[in-house]
């Protein structure tokens, strides 16, 4: 797959590139949906960020040739064979101090843990606006443990999001739900009830 054509850098990239802190701004968008990348493209750009846009891998891949963003917006299911996760997982070793968030149109909460796993910082369900996003951002920002804090409860809604389909897949059978999600079924059956006292 090639970089898409839409693939962008902001006119004021090369004017800025010395300084810090508008390195720190630099934004990237992995979306394989035109109409929305040039939405977020605008949006962020709007607020001050410099944004850098591609719809593949192979288009990360060759922007971090020479650039180096502070942010990444990845699209979870891209087109092609490779998915939103290994954008994730090049990102992350390119930077492992990038915050990227990961925007889902799908229920697929394995792939959403599996992201924050591989250096996303948070994920969100499409629909997600440039508030939510930058938002996403801030959350992590500034402290370590408040990061930490955010991803850990991030991955337990996830959990519980996969016990409860798990649940209604198996007509709420605790027994057969624990063998299909991989866990003894005391196991679940101490996760429900802390769930109900909570």
């Amino acid at each position: 797959m090639t970089m898409n054509d839409n693939t962008q850098a902001s006119a004021r990239d090369d004017t800025l590139r010395g300084d810090a802190d508008a390195a720190n701004r630099l934004l990237l968008v992995v979306e394989d949906d035109a109409a929305l990348s040039r939405t977020l493209v605008r949006s962020f750009e709007r607020r001050g960020y410099r944004v850098i846009s591609t719809d593949s891998l192979e288009g990360v891949q060759k922007l971090l040739e020479d650039h180096s963003p502070g942010y990444a917006v990845v699209d979870l299911k891209l087109h092609g064979e490779a998915s939103g996760l290994a954008c994730v997982q090049t990102l992350h070793e390119h930077d492992a101090d990038m915050l990227i968030v990961v925007l889902t149109g799908f229920a697929s909460i394995a792939t959403a843990v599996e992201a924050i796993k591989l250096g996303a910082c948070h994920y969100l369900a499409k629909p997600s606006n440039t508030d939510d996003i930058e938002r996403a951002f801030q959350l992590t920002q500034g402290n370590a443990e408040v990061a930490l804090a955010h991803r850990q409860a991030s991955i337990k809604t996830l959990e519980w999001e996969r016990i409860h389909e798990m649940l209604v897949a198996t007509d709420f059978n605790i027994s057969e739900a624990a063998r299909r999600l991989g866990m003894h079924r005391r196991t679940l059956a101490r996760k429900l009830d802390k769930r109900r006292v909570s």
